[in-house]
């Protein structure tokens, strides 16, 4: 009598038990707001993940009518959405990084730390996105201390700009000399490491300074370079701190991610200075020197 075949599962060979990791690309998520324009938001963040070479992911948290002129309106996605796109993802393909920007509402913001706790996510850049290159406002005023309480201690580093500052500090931030106090005192509020923007500050030279926890201001790194004349600045935010969350995905330091991807943005917004798109402030040439993706062999 012939045997019968049967498709049951097979048990996995003891010996394939505790190989090395398959080899993968670096893993980068955005949880960001949406720009229809595509300058910033999710959309710079997958330009400049690709760029770099990391394989970039998304969960979107808001979506935006959105131009180069300025912000039309914004679409709110519920946590319990955002939540669902955060599980698919890290369920199934894991991350090595993650960058978070636009998170509108206190329930939004309490989704991501779920993430962050749930999923012991160890690299994660936090850009406190508030305030648009149009001057737009992108977040309810209630956000803003629930954002400081449940995500500031869980980020590897903030990354203000100066409007995003003064909004957190209650205080302007006009000059150089103001930067170091500015970062010692969101380091304060309970955040492990401030890049604080100086973009917005007059002059022929522009610094950031990157604030350190348990680190004399002595030791803080200070990125500078001269001021680019160029309209397209719009989604410089958004792509540095993706930036920065793309090169700690490919196992940089975090000073060394900081300077990387200062560097990156500079080149990505001379690349693009002269070009012109739509009627305002137009966006940064991303692609301007794109690598190919790639690998990690472990972890």
């Amino acid at each position: 009598m012939q045997a019968m075949a049967h498709n049951f599962p097979m048990h996995p060979r003891t010996d394939t038990l505790h190989m090395t990791p398959p080899p993968h690309y670096p893993r980068v998520l955005s949880i960001a707001g949406s720009d229809s324009g595509g300058g910033a938001g999710i959309e710079a963040d997958l330009k400049t993940f690709a760029a770099l070479g990391c394989y970039g992911m998304t969960a979107i948290t808001a979506l935006t009518a959105q131009n180069t002129l300025g912000v039309r309106a914004i679409h709110g996605v519920p946590a319990a959405f955002l939540k669902q796109q955060l599980a698919a993802v890290l369920d199934d393909i894991g991350v090595d990084a993650v960058k978070i920007g636009m998170l509108h509402a206190p329930q939004v913001v309490e989704a991501v730390a779920w993430a962050i706790d749930t999923y012991r996510l160890d690299r994660v850049v936090l850009d406190p996105v508030m305030v648009a290159t149009s001057g737009d406002a992108l977040i309810e005023n209630a956000t803003v201390s629930v954002l400081v309480r449940e995500l500031f201690p869980r980020a590897t580093v903030i990354t203000p700009n100066l409007d995003e500052a003064a909004l957190l500090l209650g205080r302007p931030v006009r000059e150089v000399d103001d930067l170091e106090a500015a970062g010692a005192d969101l380091l304060r509020q309970g955040a492990r490491a401030v890049l604080l923007k100086g973009g917005h500050l007059g002059g022929e030279r522009l610094t950031d300074v990157l604030a350190l926890a348990g680190e004399p201001s002595a030791y803080w790194q200070h990125l500078s370079g001269p001021r680019i004349a160029t309209r397209n600045v719009h989604g410089t935010g958004c792509t540095l701190s993706s930036a920065i969350a793309a090169h700690l995905a490919l196992g940089h330091a975090l000073p060394q991610a900081v300077a990387a991807a200062h560097g990156y943005i500079r080149s990505a917004i001379a690349a693009g200075a002269a070009v012109r798109t739509g009627q305002g402030h137009g966006p940064l040439n991303h692609g301007f020197a794109p690598v190919p993706m790639r690998v990690l062999v472990s972890g």
